[in-house]
């Protein structure tokens, strides 16, 4: 599967977002669509390659305020084994004890806490993320590429580019440090149908 690196998707969003215009759209709750949506983590690997993971499985719901965008709530909840890594001897270990303890921390979740809105038209969406029973805040910052009425399923649909980072070892991800970067790129694409 082809992937965008996560630089370069966040150099050509930059200069590219508007005000988000959600007149198309109602408030209400909106789910993922699970055929275009993709959650993915990138880091340095000992200064030779930069290797970009995604998990399979995942939830993401939305309460959407069309009147007044950050007083929406987002939620998100991964499948801890569903991480893709290319590699079955790689899977085994990132999900073992040392790494993301799948066995004994089967999900993955953000619950957003606070949506602010920026000058540039994106949106910056702090919440608790949760991993491997540690909570600790990350901010994201979402661009909304569209609002509109679905061109096939006629349904309200929204699409988002979300970007963020973190300092995995605080988490208690810690292993291999620094020869695994301690800095953790996040990526989340998804269009949004409105739950009808």
């Amino acid at each position: 599967m082809l992937r965008t690196p996560l630089l370069l998707a966040a150099v050509l969003m930059a200069g590219t977002a508007a005000a988000a215009d959600f007149s198309k759209v109602p408030s209400g709750t909106y789910n993922v669509d699970p055929t275009h949506a993709y959650i993915n983590f990138q880091y340095n690997h000992l200064g030779l390659s930069n290797p970009v993971l995604q998990f399979d499985e995942f939830n993401i719901s939305m309460d959407l305020d069309q009147a007044e965008p950050t007083n929406t709530k987002v939620n998100v909840e991964i499948v801890t084994d569903s991480v893709d890594t290319g590699s079955e001897i790689w899977h085994e270990h990132i999900t073992g004890e040392k790494w993301f303890d799948a066995a004994n921390h089967p999900t993955i979740n953000f619950t957003s806490t606070e949506v602010t809105a920026n000058a540039d038209g994106t949106y910056n969406v702090t919440g608790d993320l949760t991993v491997k029973g540690t909570t600790k805040p990350v901010t994201l910052q979402v661009t909304i590429n569209a609002a509109m009425e679905h061109p096939r399923s006629k349904k309200p649909v929204v699409g988002i580019s979300a970007f963020g980072g973190l300092k995995r070892s605080e988490w208690g991800l810690g292993d291999a440090v620094p020869f695994v970067s301690d800095e953790v790129k996040l990526e989340i694409q998804a269009e949004m149908f409105a739950a009808q």
